[in-house]
Formats: C-alpha cells, sequence, structure tokens
C-alpha cells in the first residue's frame, strides 16, 4: 500500500521543481514579467532598498547603493550573503563603513578642496569639478554624460546620489575598452542597453546568471565582464595627473602626479599573471574566499558561487576611519560604529600584515660604535605609502643597555604626534644615520614652481623628495617609470630598490645606523618599528591658515582626534657583546659548524669558563648551562635554520662564536 504522506510530499517536491523551472523559463526569457507576479508591494519595496539607510534614488544613468542593498545586503534569514559557516559577507554592510562609501562626505577631502579653492579663488569651477569627478562620481558623471557642464560642491551637497561616494553602480558599468587607459577622474561607462558587469556567468562558469530579478527592479542587465578583476578598473581614479599653476594662479603649461598608485602597479612583479606574486589591485582590497556564497536573497534556488569577493575596500587610512567613526551624526553616515570598527581592524591587519617585512641586524661592533642594519622589504603591489601625498612611514630605531637604559632613539615622536628631529621643511633620505636627530621618513613631498615645499595641490611642479619603499621588481626602464620616478635618493645608497648584486627590483630598503657606545661592551637590544601617519600635523599648517565651513570644521575634528602614528610593524635582535673573538684563546671547540642535525656539541671547557649561553638567530636566549667542572656539553639547537650565537662568560669577558645550523 502506497503511503499517502510520502505521496503528498512527492508532489509538492515536483510541483515546487516545476514552479522552478517555470521561474527560469520565464525570468531568462526575452519578456520580464510584471514583478508583482511573485512579490507583495512591501517586498519590492524592501528590495528596492525603500525605509534603509542607504540612498536608493537614481538619475539618468547612476542609481545608489540603497537599490543594491535589497538582494546583496544583510538577508535576515541567513541565506544569502553568508558563507557556510553563517559569516555575513554581505557587500552592503562591509562597503559602507569604508572609505570609498564615504569619498564625498570625507571632511579630510572637503577641506583640502575649500584650501585649494580660497588659494586659487578664480579655479573653483575646474578644481570642484575634477575632485568631484572621483570622489562623487554619480552627481558629477551624470551632468558631463548630460552635456551640462561642469559639478561643484554646492551641487555634490544636495544630491543625495553624489553623497553615495564610490557606489556600486560606477565601478560596475566602466566599459571593459577602457579601462587602465584614462586617468585624473575621467571614465568611460557602457550606458547602451545598461548592463551592469559582475565576475559571474562567464564562459566556464557551470551556473547561468538569473539576472531578471535585477533588471526588472533595478533596471540594469547582469552580465560577465572578466574586466571587474583587472586593476586597471581603478586606474582613472588612482593615478591622478594635475596641472600646475604659479603662484599667481596662472597656468604654467606643465603637470604634476598627484598620485599614481595604478602605474606603480604596472611597475612590479604584481602585474605578471605569470609570477608567483602576480595578484590584482582587487586580490587585496577586495579579497577572495573560496567558500560558496549565495549572492542574492530572496530566491532559495539560487545556488552558492566561488570564489566570492569581499568588499573590504580595506586600506591604510585609519585615522580618517576613526574621524569619521566619530562624527557619524555630523557627517550623516549610514555606516554605524560597528561597522566603522569592522573596517579599522581590517585596515589595521593590511597595514601590519600587508604592508612590509622589517629585520633589524647587528652587522657589527666596537666599543665605540655599533654598526646596525635595518631592512625593510615592501610586500605591498604598489609603493608604500602609496596615495594622497600627505601619507608617510618612518623607521624608529631604539638601542637600550643590558641595564634598560636608552643608549640610542632615531625616529620617536613627540606630544604633537611629529617625528623628533624634523627638519623644518623636509626631512631627508638617508642611507647611513649616525645622529638621534635624523629619521628615515618615506614619503613624497611636493614643490612648487620656485622649488619650495608646499601642500597646494595646483600649485606642485616637482617632487622634492620620493624615497617611498617601491614594490618588488619596480625599475626606472620600466614605460610608467615617468609618473612613479624616485626623487632624491642619493646614488650612493646602493640598496635602496637594489639586490646585493646591485639589480633593480629587488623592492628593499637597509637602513644603516652607526650607533655611538661611549665604551659600551656589554649586550644590547636592537628595537626597530616602523610607524604609519596620514595625516601629518605639519602637513596641515598651510591649510589651517585659511579659514572655511569646510576647513574649520575639519580644524575642530583635526584637533580632538587621537592622531598618534599607527605601528605597522616591530621587530627586535640582541647582541651579545663585542667581544666575538677567537674562542681558541680559551682552548675551547664549537663543533660541528654548520650543524647539519641541531646537535652541537662544546668541547674543552675548564675552570675559567663560567656560563654557557646559546642564543637563536632573533637574539632570544635558547640554552643556557654553568660549567661546574665539566668538560663538555651537548645540546639541541631549534629546528630553525640560521646563525646562532654561543657565549661564552668568563669572570673578566665574554667570548662569542657565530654558529650556523642547517636543521629545519
Amino acid at each position: 500500500m502506497i503511503d499517502r504522506t510520502a505521496l503528498l510530499v512527492r508532489s509538492l517536491v515536483l510541483a515546487g521543481l516545476i514552479g522552478v523551472v517555470a521561474l527560469f523559463v520565464s525570468w531568462t526569457g526575452s519578456r520580464v514579467p510584471d514583478a508583482h507576479a511573485f512579490h507583495t508591494d512591501e517586498e519590492l519595496a524592501s528590495f528596492r532598498g525603500a525605509g534603509g539607510a542607504l540612498y536608493a534614488g537614481s538619475n539618468t544613468f547612476f542609481k545608489g547603493s540603497g537599490a543594491c542593498s535589497g538582494c546583496h545586503g544583510h538577508d535576515a534569514s541567513g541565506f544569502a550573503m553568508t558563507t557556510p559557516g553563517g559569516v555575513d559577507v554581505n557587500v552592503a554592510d562591509d562597503w559602507r563603513s569604508s572609505m570609498m562609501a564615504n569619498s564625498a562626505r570625507d571632511p579630510f577631502w572637503r577641506a583640502k578642496v575649500s584650501h585649494e579653492v580660497q588659494v586659487n579663488p578664480g579655479h573653483q569651477a575646474a578644481l570642484e569639478d575634477k575632485c568631484t569627478s572621483c570622489h562623487a562620481p554619480m552627481g558629477r558623471h551624470e551632468k558631463h554624460l548630460l552635456g551640462l557642464g561642469a559639478y561643484s560642491i554646492a551641487e555634490m551637497e544636495q544630491d543625495p546620489l553624489a553623497l553615495d561616494g564610490v557606489s556600486c553602480v560606477p565601478c560596475h558599468i566602466q566599459s571593459a575598452d577602457s579601462i587602465g587607459l584614462f586617468n585624473s577622474g575621467n571614465m568611460k561607462f557602457d550606458t547602451l542597453g545598461r548592463p551592469l558587469y559582475g565576475p559571474y556567468g562567464g564562459p566556464d562558469d557551470p551556473l547561468p546568471l538569473f539576472g531578471a530579478p535585477m533588471t526588472a527592479f533595478v533596471g540594469y542587465q547582469p552580465l560577465f565582464g572578466e574586466h571587474i578583476n583587472d586593476g586597471g578598473l581603478c586606474a582613472s581614479c588612482h593615478t591622478l595627473i594635475t596641472e600646475t599653476a604659479d603662484l599667481n594662479g596662472a597656468p604654467t603649461g606643465g603637470t604634476f602626479v598627484e598620485q599614481a598608485t595604478y602605474h606603480e602597479w604596472l611597475n612590479s612583479d604584481f602585474n605578471n599573471k605569470e609570477h608567483v606574486d602576480g595578484v590584482t589591485c582587487q586580490g587585496c582590497h577586495v579579497p577572495r574566499i573560496d567558500d560558496g556564497v549565495v549572492i542574492s536573497a530572496n530566491y532559495l534556488f539560487l545556488q552558492p558561487r566561488s570564489p566570492f569577493g569581499l568588499h573590504h575596500f580595506a586600506g591604510a587610512n585609519v585615522f580618517m576611519l576613526e574621524m569619521l567613526k566619530d562624527h557619524i551624526t555630523d557627517l550623516g553616515l549610514t555606516a554605524d560604529a560597528v561597522q566603522f570598527d569592522s573596517t579599522i581592524m581590517r585596515t589595521k591587519r593590511m597595514l601590519k600584515q600587508n604592508s612590509l617585512l622589517l629585520e633589524p641586524s647587528v652587522a657589527s661592533r666596537t666599543a665605540d660604535t655599533a654598526f646596525i642594519d635595518v631592512k625593510l622589504t615592501n610586500l605591498a603591489g604598489h609603493k608604500f605609502p602609496s596615495g594622497y601625498p600627505a601619507r608617510r612611514a618612518w623607521v624608529e630605531l631604539v638601542v637600550v643597555d643590558d641595564a634598560g637604559d636608552t643608549l640610542f632613539r632615531s625616529g620617536g615622536w613627540d606630544a604633537t604626534n611629529d617625528v623628533i628631529g624634523h627638519d623644518p621643511s623636509w626631512e631627508p633620505h638617508y642611507d647611513v644615520i649616525r645622529d638621534p636627530a635624523e629619521a628615515q621618513i618615506y614619503e613624497m613631498v611636493m614643490a612648487d614652481v620656485n622649488g619650495d615645499r608646499t601642500t597646494v595641490l595646483e600649485r606642485a611642479a616637482s617632487k622634492l623628495k620620493d624615497n617611498r619603499l617601491a614594490p618588488a621588481g619596480f625599475t626606472t626602464g620600466h614605460y610608467t617609470y615617468d609618473t612613479t620616478t624616485v626623487e632624491n635618493v642619493p646614488a650612493s645608497d646602493i640598496d635602496f630598490n637594489r639586490d646585493g648584486l646591485g639589480v633593480e627590483g629587488s623592492g628593499t630598503d637597509i637602513v644603516h645606523y652607526h650607533v655611538p657606545m661611549g665604551g659600551y661592551t656589554g649586550t644590547i637590544t636592537v628595537r626597530a618599528r616602523v610607524w604609519y601617519q596620514s595625516a601629518p600635523p605639519r602637513y596641515m599648517t598651510e591649510m589651517f591658515g585659511y579659514s572655511s565651513a569646510a576647513i574649520d570644521t575639519f580644524k575642530t575634528y583635526y584637533l580632538d582626534a587621537d592622531n598618534s602614528p599607527v605601528q605597522v610593524k616591530e621587530a627586535s635582535v640582541v647582541d651579545v657583546s663585542t667581544a666575538i673573538d677567537d674562542i681558541a684563546e680559551l682552548g675551547v671547540r664549537v663543533y660541528p659548524n654548520p650543524v647539519p642535525d641541531g646537535r652541537l656539541e662544546v668541547l674543552g671547557l675548564s675552570e675559567r669558563v663560567l656560563e654557557v649561553e646559546v642564543y637563536d638567530p632573533r637574539g632570544v636566549l635558547v640554552a643556557r648551562t654553568g660549567v661546574n667542572g665539566r668538560k663538555q656539553w651537548a645540546v639541541e639547537l631549534p629546528r630553525t635554520a640560521g646563525t646562532y650565537l654561543v657565549a661564552f662568560r668568563t669572570k673578566d669577558r665574554t667570548f662569542v662564536e657565530r654558529v650556523v645550523s642547517l636543521a629545519r
């Protein structure tokens, strides 16, 4: 006898399958049905973002992020926009607390535009039109596409779509035939047929696109676009070339490269699909996960897509993110404090884990001088720091004796959050540092037509300095070098972006410190730190000499903010003594050297030796023994290859032997 319950279940499943097939046929055919056939008015309003904090309105060519968040935002059911482990990865909430989302409300940017206009008020229309092309693209480009002329800050302030910042649509409708070719905010959009490009539905994708809901509810046709993962998608705004004006505001006919992050990436190993380090901008700033993610809510038959790009857009600007978080209501932001905390955490992680390596070492010592090398290796796919010229990073080196007293400090910072010993105008690049008043600062410094330092972008005519760490693979012979030049790094600094054979492209720099010891021969601890600052205090001085609503607002925020630098990296090394003498005079033998299997033998110990210590390559003590009449000692070294120090302490001095371990 047939179970009636089982029969009923089978019938319902079959009906459901037929319904799904019909839905696919209907929604993927040439006719888009009336949306009310599938959803209530309340659901449709929700899908369009009505009632949410994100703006869902539109103009001729663009729609706000709220129009996208209904399907690609938080799914209360937990079905879509989550990983299999239940982690919410919806693009709307990840994006809304990024600098991209808040580009038009950024108080520093608004203050700088006002500053530039006050310096050259006759250029206001051109300046505001250029600046809004990247910071408020949906307002500015709408006006240009309609042939209506320049776009102003005043218009932006009254335009909720422009205030949506670098939102979804301006990136996803860029034309594939132009990415990487335009700069300075110029973009080409595909508007005919209203396509909206994404990474799915390509020739190798087994799942077809289910695009009818987007077409019906949002008004765009989702299409596969291979270029959506191309670094060139970022080029239009992250290559900015400006026209130079003299101190009277007259155009000189010259230009200045304010930033060329995209060109820096082109001039690197990251721009090489065949290279082990080949990765696009999106690979770091929209990091992929292999987890399958259903990318649209409300359609339970959709299958997970993989890989999925997390819309984190984390960079390095912790300071501005914290300022935005502190003034959410004043600035009319859509993200809450928790969302900002998430972006701040990701940004700090980007700085600490993906920016650089730091390796201090003691090359040699005498009673007079410790010769210390600090090697920095750029891990980013562009210069570090990159982007807007205010940004800088610097090295702090501290040397302390065995009592913890400071013998030397370079690169410290004071109560004003400025670098101690900074020259009045700008600090030069150093290959060798001998004095605590000298500090290695990696930055770009602009000069006006008279060769004087300036922070007014329109007056920038040349670079006084650009010693920012180059990315791996960067060369002066690359075709983009004219926009990515290194300036005022002396030719005598033979290890700036060069390996031990002098070949360009190492992505490294070694700062050599000659630290006065004043006769001290005991143990020293060397601590190296790298600090990052996106809004240095002296960069604000010129702007704060002017007054406007935008400048005054930012100044108030700035003076109330914590502008202490962010620590990027820290590393230390211990050097036990200057007395690296031949241990043969003690009658001691260390065997074997190199050590192939990790077992080290010490032979010939006598009553003269009081204690034996072994330090690993980081200067950490790994073994110690008192002699106590024994003649030999055996020790198992850690399974870490490198150079170890074996210290023999006597009544009047310490002898040190370097031992190389090959064990892993």
